[in-house]
């Protein structure tokens, strides 16, 4: 396959540990496979041999090795860890000393091309996740893709149609690993068993504030280890600046994540974390109408103070609601004059009938209104009804793609939240309220917006690839 700008994969200098008898039976199955049916998707194979077989181990590709992928070592040490990809040689050879047995890369759509990986990890820059996850997913691999899964309206209806093409052979999950806090299922409980009575409306909020006047100016030449051009991948050419790399590790995306070419700042970073926080009780689908303002669109840098608003329909359990997203100091307006909602720095505002709930990750404050809220409309269930843990996150998509393929923020339910996040900024970028067809992605009463669903990649760069 012919790439753009393609550079030489750095392979280890150590062979290969054995893997025992399951790796040649693997390699056997896939040699027998590929001298019958050239051209087939092939499909994770270690389910065949028993999910619960010591032997089982996934064989699993890291791509992108530091920041956010440093949190992921300890969930995949027990697994086979049998690729490498990072864009800086220094950090892959580093993380090669955890794991000796990857072959090492820095372009992940060669790393893709290992026959034996049942999975990958994706930890890239936030404008290569959906290119590096539909990738996978067109290879037959099992994905873990950081948030945001997408950077446009467009790669979240790609990235999630390819998912439920495939959801009966492939387990997914979006990294809002804060989705595993059990007060996440208290939330839920409390709202969908009528605690605020009918719900009408729900807010969610974040109050980072990281202003930036445009790019960065060049910054001299990339050192030999950096894959500059790699890293910008999709993207249009910019020169090389140190400053979009000076973070530390897990807080690195704070440095590039604002810029349009490489994230989409705090809509795609923080809101994919506290958005979910009022996605997982709402049970919502696609909106029906989206608008957003704030500052002054900048072309370079997406905006720091910002509210978007979306209408849902109503579905079995509710009515239509109005949810909506606030950042940069904007806020909704308190339930009551006594809580002050500035003291959360990133929260959930649950609106009913009959009270409120307010809910930051780890911690929910119910506010009954009127002198006549009694509480005596709901019932709180029994202990043993209470919605299981979570459990650890990793591990949860870990066994899915060893069992019954099922994770709590699969790409068809974190597709759906990062698809209207995505809306919110093309209605922000037009500067008008939109109607939305969710069956076809389309804006339906402005045709300027639709220009702006999906990015504008670099030659050679396909999402489908």
């Amino acid at each position: 396959m012919d790439f753009p700008r393609p550079e030489e994969e750095y392979w280890s200098h150590r062979r290969s540990i054995p893997r025992g008898s399951l790796t040649m039976k693997r390699r056997q199955f896939l040699a027998t496979t590929a001298a019958t049916g050239a051209g087939c998707l092939f499909l994770p194979t270690l389910r065949l041999f028993g999910a619960e077989a010591p032997s089982n181990k996934l064989n699993i590709a890291l791509i992108g090795v530091w920041g956010r992928a440093h949190a992921h070592f300890k969930a995949i040490e027990k697994e086979n860890v049998v690729a490498l990809c990072d864009v800086n040689e220094k950090h892959l050879d580093e993380a090669a000393v955890k794991f000796p047995g990857a072959k090492k890369y820095v372009d992940w759509r060669k790393c893709l091309e290992q026959k034996d990986i049942d999975a990958v990890m994706v930890c890239t820059a936030d404008h290569l996740h959906a290119f590096v996850a539909n990738w996978a997913m067109n290879r037959g691999q099992h994905v873990y893709c950081e948030k945001p899964l997408a950077n446009s309206v467009e790669e979240a209806r790609v990235v999630r149609a390819k998912y439920l093409k495939n959801k009966s052979k492939l387990a997914t999950q979006v990294g809002t690993q804060r989705h595993a806090y059990d007060n996440f299922n208290r939330v839920q409980e409390l709202v969908r068993d009528g605690a605020i009575g009918e719900l009408q409306q729900v807010s969610a909020w974040g109050n980072r504030q990281l202003r930036r006047a445009g790019y960065l100016p060049p910054g001299g030449e990339p050192p030999p280890y950096f894959h500059w051009d790699l890293w910008l991948g999709p993207s249009k050419l910019h020169p090389y600046n140190a400053d979009y790399f000076s973070g530390g590790a897990g807080m690195n995306c704070l440095q590039w994540n604002m810029y349009w070419d490489f994230g989409t700042g705090q809509v795609g970073d923080m809101g994919s974390h506290t958005m979910d926080l009022a996605w997982n009780a709402i049970e919502a689908g696609l909106p029906l109408t989206a608008e957003g303002r704030g500052e002054p669109f900048n072309p370079e840098v997406s905006p720091v103070a910002l509210e978007m608003h979306f209408d849902h329909p109503a579905n079995s359990w509710r009515p239509p609601i109005k949810v909506s997203w606030y950042q940069g100091g904007v806020m909704p307006a308190s339930p009551a004059p006594w809580v002050d909602l500035n003291k959360i720095g990133h929260g959930a505002l649950f609106e009913g009938s009959r009270g409120a709930l307010v809910a930051e990750f780890n911690a929910r404050l119910l506010i009954p209104f009127g002198d006549a809220s009694d509480l005596t409309y709901y019932k709180p269930r029994r202990k043993e009804d209470l919605l299981p843990p979570v459990g650890d996150f990793q591990q949860e998509w870990i066994k899915a793609c060893k069992g019954n393929l099922k994770t709590s923020c699969d790409f068809d339910y974190g597709g759906t939240m990062i698809e209207q996040m995505m809306l919110g900024l093309v209605a922000y970028r037009v500067g008008k309220k939109i109607s939305y067809d969710g069956a076809t992605g389309q804006v339906t009463d402005c045709p300027e917006a639709n220009e702006f669903l999906k990015r504008r990649y670099r030659d050679g760069w396909t999402l489908e690839g």
